[in-house]
């Protein structure tokens, strides 16, 4: 169900078939392109509905330097030209340089790209899809359960309470059927 959903919006249809064409280094598409998108078959609303920008995730240890993100960035737009969607590129190896700037709090270095699924503030939405020489394959360290009851629950992570507060916020504003629990 979940490769359904996500492969029915069409712009991540195009992100698991040209991307891996980059030979990006572990690659994940992740955030609201999976998890959104599983909400909207859930809730009847049409594939990208309600999706701020597409994540895709990509770790690559031997050269993380902010140069090298951007010109990665810029052959994934330049193989998705025809898409008009906001795509985040982001390699994984970096976070820890940037990521207590942007949130307050420092963050580990990770080792590899889900490391970074496995940091999101909610379970629900701790999710990632790729697309490899095994063929689509789904990260869900923490299971779909909460993900298909539409739940929000915060997760132990480096994400500050604003951030899940903040999260919760705006989803159930897109997603009004979406139940959660506060931040402990």
């Amino acid at each position: 169900m979940v490769t359904a959903a996500v492969l029915a919006d069409p712009v991540c249809a195009a992100i698991l078939e040209r991307v891996p064409s980059l030979g990006l280094p572990d690659m994940w598409l992740t955030g609201g392109a999976v998890f959104q998108n599983v909400w909207n078959a859930l809730t009847g609303r049409p594939p990208g509905y309600g999706i701020k920008d597409y994540d895709i995730f990509y770790f690559d240890g031997a050269n993380c330097s902010a140069s090298a993100e951007t010109r990665v960035a810029s052959k994934v737009r330049d193989v998705l030209a025809d898409q008009t969607a906001a795509i985040e590129v982001c390699d994984q190896a970096r976070v820890h340089h940037w990521y207590e700037e942007a949130f307050g709090v420092p963050v580990e270095p990770f080792t590899c790209a889900t490391d970074a699924i496995d940091n999101f503030a909610a379970v629900a939405c701790c999710v990632g899809i790729t697309r490899d020489a095994w063929g689509l394959r789904l990260y869900a360290p923490h299971g779909l359960a909460d993900l298909f009851a539409l739940h929000l629950r915060p997760k132990a992570s480096t994400a500050p309470r604003e951030v899940y507060d903040a999260k919760v916020a705006t989803y159930r504003a897109r997603w009004p059927s979406l139940t959660s629990d506060p931040w402990p």
